[in-house]
């Protein structure tokens, strides 16, 4: 966290929770948690986005929304899954209309259980998000201008679009 050389910008978007995970998420952007001292600015516009915070399962109504959000996102990118529900479907998974976790629609980097995730706990999985976009972000400034416009374009040779 030392060598940070820009400041991730967080999207938290609600899928389907009961508002648990998310008043704890909230909870985290308060002076008594305040997770903005790791370096992470909360924002609402996924194309300024680096970190994607998900709580809540997906549904057959918010699937098309959260793969939206994801493509809208540059690149690289980090997808955290706040709460059982988001983790797995939690216990709403046998429901009709609920599809399961996050990572049935997107590619998922880090899970956060719990129910409701505690603001520590969520804390510990932005940290470690923080890193890994850091890591990633690394990575991503090391590669030729050429790589990166195909990258972006999507015309990458077979590789796995998980970033």
């Amino acid at each position: 966290m030392a060598n940070m050389k820009r400041s991730p910008w967080l999207l938290h978007y609600d899928g389907s929770s009961c508002n648990g995970c998310d008043i704890e998420v909230l909870a985290c952007l308060t002076p008594v948690y305040d997770v903005e001292r790791f370096g992470v600015v909360n924002t609402g516009d996924p194309m300024q986005a680096d970190i994607f915070l998900i709580t809540g399962g997906i549904n057959t109504q918010n699937q098309a929304v959260v793969r939206q959000l994801y493509e809208q996102m540059p690149k690289p990118k980090v997808v955290v899954a706040v709460g059982v529900c988001a983790c797995t479907g939690g216990v709403f998974k046998d429901c009709y209309n609920i599809l399961g976790g996050v990572d049935t629609t997107i590619p998922v980097d880090i899970y956060v259980p719990g129910c409701a995730a505690r603001p520590q706990a969520i804390i510990d999985g932005v940290v470690k998000a923080v890193e890994l976009f850091q890591k990633r972000a690394d990575e991503y400034d090391a590669l030729p201008r050429k790589e990166k416009r195909q990258e972006r374009e999507g015309k990458t040779d077979g590789g796995s679009d998980l970033s």
